[in-house]
């Protein structure tokens, strides 16, 4: 946001990292101190001006516009307070960077390690967030946000978004199921199809404080799994790739367990058959392997692809020697090919798009009629039929052509 006072009004020009933003959130983000009430008051008698015209608090600024903005409000014009950057140990910051494996302008991408929790929580205070801190350099640097999320004992691929705008950005993408995600699991046992789709919808299991999903067909919310076996180790146990079509909780335990293969290390949701004997590690192996995803671009458009692959955590690798898995047999391609099922907000613009313009079609006949009819001139009014003429030798007071009068 860059500002150009003058005597009487107010002008910024809209950021790159605030395209496609609201007026309003504009406001809420760079002007915190003019309330809604006072952005809704000024965008109703006009006072607020995008590029010299009028604008309501919900439409959408792109990158490069002036807005202007009246005097006054409620205190002088001042850039928002950044939260201040939390105090890092040495050591915590170098865990920060050591998790990095690609870095760009709108995003840096961690290598989970498994025993890390994304977020904190009542009973977690070492967390990915936590340490986000570290990428924090200067003041003027904003904080690092997190776009998505693993479980605790899931490694792999964590997209961390630089700044508000790319953490928008990258959210939608996630939401729109239109990112690429593909993970790599061993599951206990051996499917018997190579591969395949797991629907089954997944709700909180009641009488576990949300900790726990379980299958319910009636009133879960839909989730979809697809799977591909790569190898396999006789009957003990399979290497699997999985793509979750839908991001349900813990979506992918579920599910595997849910067809008699939990994820080897997920005793959680496979109980004692979870574990395998010898020297196969007792942690959960599901690792996010590889995430394919739009970046966003300055201006107009989207940027190119974000792909990046996490290599696997010690304990996963070791189990894959031991049970004679090659990590050379897959490159975690997406296994899907077809578009994403739209979303329900996606669904309900596209239908709204639609009622618009069938009803603007509606309307152009009607006003097209209306031209024609205006243009055209007035029709002559029909002229009178001529009196019928008596006929010869009819008495007087008869009616012409009719009956005799009734005396």
């Amino acid at each position: 946001m860059s500002e150009q006072p003058t005597d009487n009004v107010r002008q910024f020009t809209v950021a790159e990292d605030d395209n496609g933003i609201r007026l309003d959130r504009w406001f809420k983000r760079n002007l915190p101190q003019v309330g809604f009430a006072t952005v809704s008051r000024w965008a109703r008698t006009g006072q607020i001006r995008v590029d010299g015209k009028r604008a309501k608090p919900e439409d959408r600024l792109a990158t490069g516009q002036v807005l202007r903005v009246p005097p006054g409000g409620e205190e002088p014009p001042r850039e928002p307070a950044k939260p201040k950057a939390r105090a890092l140990s040495p050591e915590q910051i170098a865990e920060a960077k050591d998790m990095v494996i690609r870095e760009t302008p709108s995003a840096i991408v961690l290598n989970k390690p498994p025993g890390l929790a994304t977020q904190g929580g009542s009973k977690t205070t070492k967390h990915v967030d936590g340490l986000l801190d570290a990428f924090v350099e200067t003041e003027r640097t904003p904080r690092p946000r997190l776009v998505h999320r693993l479980d605790k004992d899931t490694s792999g691929v964590l997209l961390i978004a630089r700044t508000p705008g790319s953490a928008a950005s990258f959210s939608k993408r996630f939401a729109s199921r239109s990112a690429r995600k593909v993970y790599w699991a061993l599951v206990v046992g051996n499917p018997a199809l190579s591969e395949g789709v797991i629907d089954a919808a997944l709700a909180k299991q009641p009488g576990t404080g949300g900790e726990k999903m379980h299958i319910d067909e009636e009133n879960g919310a839909a989730a979809k799994t697809r799977y591909r076996v790569v190898d396999h180790a006789g009957e003990r146990a399979a290497w699997v790739e999985l793509e979750p079509l839908t991001g349900r909780t813990h979506q992918l335990r579920v599910h595997m367990a849910a067809i008699g293969h939990p994820i080897v290390g997920d005793g959680k949701y496979g109980g004692p058959d979870a574990f395998l004997t010898g020297a196969v590690s007792r942690k959960m192996h599901l690792h996010a392997r590889r995430l394919i995803i739009t970046e966003p671009k300055a201006g107009e458009g989207s940027g190119g692809k974000l792909d990046v692959t996490a290599e696997l955590p010690p304990h996963f690798a070791a189990s894959m020697e031991v049970l004679g898995f090659d990590p050379g047999l897959s490159d975690a391609s997406p296994l899907r090919e077809e578009t994403p099922e739209k979303t329900a907000e996606e669904k309900k613009q596209a239908a709204r798009r639609h009622f618009k313009q069938a009803r603007k079609e509606e309307r152009a006949p009607r006003r097209a009629r209306g031209t024609a009819s205006a243009k055209g001139q007035a029709k002559p009014k029909s002229k009178p039929k001529p009196a019928a003429k008596a006929k010869p030798g009819a008495k007087p007071g008869a009616k012409p052509g009719g009956r005799k009068p009734v005396r």
